[in-house]
């Protein structure tokens, strides 16, 4: 209010206060939904000795995720002497708790899935190991897409450029290298950070839609496949 948005209202002030206080509330229920049921289940010795290392990391992920979240908040808190523009929290670490966030959630699904659903006993294929390989690279991509959309975030990259699939009138912008040294530009420029989300998200896409169709050529069990065409149709949808 004292440095840029002098004509905010209290209401106005309120909305954003309370999406930030539903989400530190919804975080902190999330960790008890997950930790006190663990608790109960290990006390009642229903985990075995490998799932007890599961159910500790995960607990150690949730734990970590609110302390992330902590550390990246107050980075928007603190006085910046070379930025004069919208007060915000730092890129690096708003991409590190969504990162964290995705390996969590990520964790969790495949242990519960790992639980309720037995592992298909599939004969070791060429193609079956390849298929493999594809998918763990193309789950590689996204992540790295994911976290690229983080930087956008945080440093408003998205506001540089509205025009698609040519960045203003140009497929390369001149200042995609405009700062120095070289790799600053890839997680403090705008622009190259736009540019770089742009060109990991077509290639996700690629890898997904290249996943799919290798897979056609495959004998794999019907819940494989819904999986790789579900993927696919979020893809798309994205």
């Amino acid at each position: 209010f004292n440095s840029l948005n002098h004509d905010m209202t209290l209401a106005e002030f309120k909305f954003i206060w309370y999406m930030e206080y539903s989400h530190r509330m919804w975080g902190r229920v999330v960790g008890l939904a997950y930790i006190l049921p663990a608790a109960y289940f290990w006390h009642r010795g229903w985990l075995s000795r490998p799932l007890k290392g599961c159910v500790l990391a995960l607990c150690g992920l949730v734990c970590f995720q609110g302390l992330l979240g902590w550390y990246m908040v107050k980075s928007g808190l603190e006085e910046k002497p070379d930025s004069y523009d919208i007060p915000r929290v730092s890129q690096y670490r708003l991409a590190a708790h969504l990162g964290s966030a995705l390996v969590l959630y990520s964790a969790s699904l495949w242990t519960g899935l790992s639980l309720l659903l037995p592992r298909h006993k599939l004969p070791e294929t060429h193609q079956l190991l390849r298929l493999r390989q594809y998918a763990h690279g193309t789950t590689a991509l996204i992540f790295l897409t994911a976290l690229s959309g983080a930087f956008v975030a945080g440093l408003d990259a998205g506001l540089v450029y509205n025009s698609f699939p040519k960045m203003g009138e140009r497929w390369i912008p001149d200042d995609l290298l405009a700062f120095s040294p070289v790799l600053r530009n890839i997680f403090e420029n705008p622009t190259t950070v736009q540019f770089d989300h742009r060109i990991l998200g077509i290639a996700s896409v690629t890898a997904v839609t290249a996943l799919y169709l290798f897979s056609r050529k495959i004998p794999l069990p019907r819940r494989t496949r819904m999986a790789v065409t579900s993927l696919l149709a979020v893809a798309c949808m994205q």
